[in-house]
Formats: C-alpha cells, sequence, structure tokens
C-alpha cells in the first residue's frame, strides 16, 4: 500500500476514530467500538472490513466475537503520528500562517 492509498483509506472520520481508539486500547471487538463511537453495529463493521482489507486492522476470533488491532508496530506509531499531528493544526492555523 502506497502512502495516498493508506491515507484515503484513513481519512474518514469513523475509521479514524476506530484506529485512535486501536491505538489507546491495543484491541477491540465490534461491540467495543459500537458502545464507545456511539454508532451502528452495521456502520461500525463495514469500517473495520475496509480497514482490514486495506491491511490496516487484523482481527482474531475470540469465541463467538472477532477482536481487532492494528496491523504492526509501524503502523500503530504512524497513527498516532498523525494523531499528534491533528490536534496540532488548528493551533498553527490560527496564527493565520496556514490560510
Amino acid at each position: 500500500m502506497n502512502g495516498v492509498s493508506l491515507l484515503k483509506s484513513i481519512c474518514d472520520e469513523t475509521r479514524f476514530e476506530i484506529l485512535e481508539l486501536l491505538q489507546r486500547n491495543k484491541e477491540l471487538c465490534v461491540n467495543d467500538f459500537v458502545e464507545k463511537l456511539e454508532r451502528d453495529q452495521p456502520l461500525v463493521s463495514h469500517h473495520l472490513k475496509t480497514l482490514k482489507k486495506c491491511g490496516i486492522v487484523k482481527s482474531r476470533d475470540e469465541g463467538k466475537k472477532a477482536m481487532y488491532a492494528i496491523t504492526g508496530k509501524q503502523l500503530s506509531e504512524l497513527i498516532s503520528n498523525i494523531t499528534k499531528a491533528s490536534k496540532k493544526i488548528p493551533v498553527l492555523c490560527s496564527d493565520g500562517s496556514c490560510c
């Protein structure tokens, strides 16, 4: 996956929130995402499927539940860096240097 494909995959707000939750929790099931994001289960499942298809998240079965996690340490670090950078953007733009 190239950089543009990766960014397109995570640019959706719900998918990015899923990745932020995984960054903090390491591993979650669909019901965890539904509860924490306050989104419908079919929507969450759709976004998890998209992230899995792109190779960003992986799943493993635990009884009747599928547990999801970010695929690797490098991707996890990248998500962390993007999250940190996104929090700085409003501050950077408020000084008038961006726009």
